[in-house]
């Protein structure tokens, strides 16, 4: 079972970064184990490492300030990161015979909380890896004037992922939140201020997964167990066979299947109006197109939220991303509390707020299993149906049954050795842009929208 929130917490307060080059060194010694233990990565291919290597070489001359911009499909990209720049990058700059000063580092913004899920011994390790957290549903004065620091002054570059969050997707970049073409703005004018002229760099790092060896046969195992746990079942005569238009069928039965029971769920439990998509059960209906799965799925996701909303009196406000980001944060508000001393607060205070915080858990739940789907669509698999779409398809319906019987959806099943690839892409200049950015507020939210698509075209170029 997964931890659930009975009783109300202390406040998440700000970890400040607190870089330890002996951590560092450790960490650079116990990788390849991690990455082995930890991830199903095996192989590793980067590309186009000597251009981040001459850009290393101009920040440690104090000629530019760098943000290495990365997409994030996975949890395991921490570990691509640390590869490319923990060894990749020393080694191609001695091939090219390029003196980098050492430790050849980053620092980096994360998620506040990744270590409520990830695990608290984070709280320990990211700040001495010089980390910097974030509250991504609220306006963190904190968290924005450390990163804003380091992107101007640190030590290192700085790094962050634009999509805000892993979306599951190897070819699909979610929409990039404005924030990182906003520090690379505020960077520009901090250089300006303390009477610094080096230029800003956004550079887009693309990273992105395959398999060595397709895992058909296990791909087809968790389907057969997803199809038994949602009482759709199997037919025998599929069973075992590996033909990638049959699994498609199956996969694309069971999607239909869930989504009509969920339906169902929301609409008689939460009394949410989803009653033109819903197929009466004494009818036989034909498959849905793409089109109306995906229509019916938005509006299913839509229905979610909403229930979400309603108890945290939240207005539905932005992309479903934005407003699975906003319920979060109004969770966090209900059981990470800045308003009580717990240390004096009466039992009857306290008890309440253990309701609240109980209530809040269970309701940021539907949040849970939406922001697992805002990138699925019903053509993604059979527009190309390789082996790591239909994982990454049949590995998100895992996750959600996994959240619904009550088990930890970060224990997902690992199918085979993968080999990532990571491509340094051409440099972004913030600095180039800086005269469009002046002149009042609509100027400058135009200069960081525009940043920030072309940001999004870069990333999207190297999937």
């Amino acid at each position: 079972m997964t931890d659930t929130i009975t009783q109300v917490q202390p406040p998440l307060e700000f970890i400040p970064p607190a870089f330890d080059p002996t951590v560092r060194r450790v960490m650079n010694w116990v990788l390849p184990h991690l990455m082995r233990q930890r991830t199903s990565i095996r192989q590793i291919e980067a590309i186009n490492v000597a251009a981040l290597v001459e850009l290393y070489h101009q920040f440690q001359d104090d000629k530019v300030r760098l943000l290495l911009a990365f997409r994030h499909p996975s949890t395991d990209d921490p570990f691509c990161l640390a590869h490319l720049l923990w060894r990749e990058v020393p080694m191609v700059a001695k091939q090219q015979g390029i003196s980098l000063q050492h430790p050849i580092h980053a620092h980096f913004i994360y998620d506040r909380g990744i270590p409520l899920w990830a695990g608290y011994w984070l709280t320990w390790l990211y700040p001495r890896l010089g980390g910097t957290p974030i509250h991504r549903g609220k306006i963190d004065l904190l968290g924005l004037r450390s990163a804003r620091d380091l992107f101007a002054n640190g030590a290192f570059p700085l790094a962050a992922a634009p999509e805000g969050a892993t979306n599951g997707h190897n070819e699909i970049v979610s929409p990039l939140e404005p924030g990182i073409s906003q520090l690379g703005f505020w960077c520009v004018e901090d250089l300006l201020k303390a009477g610094r002229s080096q230029p800003v760099l956004i550079v887009p790092i693309g990273i992105r997964y395959r398999y060595i060896t397709p895992p058909w046969e296990a791909l087809e195992r968790i389907l057969t167990g997803l199809e038994t746990d949602t009482g759709l079942g199997t037919d025998p005569k599929h069973l075992g066979d590996l033909h990638d238009k049959v699994l498609y069928k199956r996969l694309y039965r069971l999607g239909e299947h869930l989504l009509s029971f969920m339906e169902t769920y929301y609409s008689r439990f939460f009394h949410i109006n989803l009653s033109a998509t819903i197929t009466p059960k004494s009818e036989v209906a034909p498959p849905l197109s793409e089109e109306a799965f995906t229509a019916r799925l938005n509006a299913l996701l839509d229905g979610a939220l909403q229930v979400a909303e309603q108890f945290f009196n939240l207005q539905p406000k932005g992309n479903l991303i934005d407003r699975c980001r906003r319920l979060e944060q109004a969770a966090w508000d209900c059981i990470y509390r800045e308003d009580l001393k717990l240390e004096t607060i009466s039992s009857l205070e306290r008890g309440l707020a253990d309701r609240i915080a109980e209530e809040a858990d269970l309701r940021v739940w539907h949040m849970r299993l939406v922001e697992s789907f805002v990138a699925v669509t019903g053509k993604y698999v059979r527009e190309k149906p390789t082996v790591e779409r239909f994982a990454e398809t049949t590995l998100l319906v895992w996750d959600m049954m996994c959240r619904i019987k009550g088990g930890n959806p970060f224990k997902r099943p690992k199918l085979g050795a993968q080999k990532a690839f990571i491509t340094v892409g051409q440099p972004i200049s913030v600095s180039d842009r800086w005269e469009s950015y002046q002149g009042g507020r609509k100027n400058a939210k135009q200069a960081v929208a525009t940043l920030t698509q072309d940001l999004q075209i870069a990333l999207e170029k190297m999937v």
